[in-house]
């Protein structure tokens, strides 16, 4: 294994037993090789980690000035306020952003990251923990800084800038609790690849468990964040006999879509069912009736995240993580029950 600085066309070429320009042709031309030796190259590039870096084949410091970021989807409102504030500290700086999606798959983030590497990017930004042991090897071989956001954990493990999504989902529920709500139902987006969904089920499991008599009804969107799949969930919940008070929604936009389906049905909210979110984007104040969230920091948690990719960029070793706090913030979308 390559340790040390980043793996150069000449380690490849030296473990694959061939010239550098053999290696070249495999990379640029590799129907010009023999697929014998496009092996011994492919399996020397996958061991080292190396990937060519495009973006800095032509500048003399071998800098790019470039950042980049891998958000799940660009269809969910909750990254835009993050990532706005994260591009401005990072261009306050002169540093452009590259930002790609990985659409909730391990696999498609993993070409992202060599995508971007090979663009140049110096430093990374990442959502969540979800992701392979493999990939966090390969960003240490090509020793690429990374910052984790929209979650904290205490594991020392890596560098985040985010907050206790368990913690959060948790005070909120005993929000709801302590309002008088026993029947309890949640709709959640996929727990596939998605550490902050997981958490936020567990926080919400973790309170119920605490009160006598008090049940959760877990109803998962096994789709992506859509407002229509989370209107379907919610008309489904509608059709049990026993019905919930109140439904967690583990997003703004899936509340939204809540709201819209009992708006529908004409279920009133709160009166016939309250209806939480969790994020507090901007659509949280607009929508009728204001929606009942977890308020969640995007703008700092952006901000601070550019700012520790930055000093990481520095040469400066001597960084932590940091962990923002997240409130519950009570909206007309949820009342006291009975």
């Amino acid at each position: 294994m390559f340790e040390g600085s980043k793996p150069k066309v000449d380690d490849v070429a030296r473990l694959a037993g061939v010239s550098t320009a053999t290696v070249s042709r495999v990379l640029n031309t590799p129907e010009r090789v023999s697929e014998k030796t496009r092996k011994k190259v492919g399996a020397a590039v996958e061991e080292l980690g190396y990937t060519p870096n495009f973006g800095g084949r032509y500048l003399a410091s071998q800098t790019s000035r470039t950042m980049g970021a891998i958000i799940p989807t660009m269809e969910n409102a909750i990254f835009a306020k993050g990532i706005q504030a994260f591009q401005e500290v990072l261009a306050d700086a002169g540093i452009t952003l590259l930002i790609s999606t990985s659409s909730y798959d391990h696999e498609q983030e993993f070409e992202n990251i060599r995508t971007l590497i090979g663009q140049g990017a110096e430093g990374l930004l990442l959502i969540g923990t979800a992701r392979p042991q493999s990939t966090y090897d390969f960003l240490a071989r090509r020793n690429i800084p990374y910052v984790i956001a929209w979650n904290h954990r205490w594991d020392g493990k890596h560098l985040y800038v985010g907050f206790d999504n368990h913690a959060a989902m948790r005070e909120l529920t005993q929000t709801v609790l302590e309002m008088g709500h026993k029947d309890i139902a949640m709709i959640a987006g996929p727990t596939q690849f998605n550490d902050r969904i997981e958490d936020r089920i567990a926080g919400a499991k973790a309170a119920i468990e605490e009160v006598e008599g008090a049940q959760l009804i877990l109803k998962s969107c096994a789709s992506n964040y859509s407002p229509s799949l989370a209107g379907q969930a919610f008309a489904e919940l509608m059709q049990l006999n026993h019905k919930p008070s109140v439904i967690l929604c583990s997003n703004d936009v899936l509340a939204v879509g809540a709201i819209m389906q009992a708006r529908k049905m004409n279920i009133s909210v709160p009166e016939d069912i309250s209806i939480t979110g969790f994020d507090d984007i901007d659509i949280a104040e607009i929508v009728t009736p204001t929606l009942a969230t977890v308020h969640v920091p995007h703008g700092r948690m952006g901000q601070a995240a550019a700012g520790l990719l930055l000093k990481m960029r520095a040469g400066d070793t001597n960084n932590k993580s940091i962990k923002l706090s997240t409130n519950t913030v009570v909206r007309n979308s949820l009342r006291h029950y009975p």
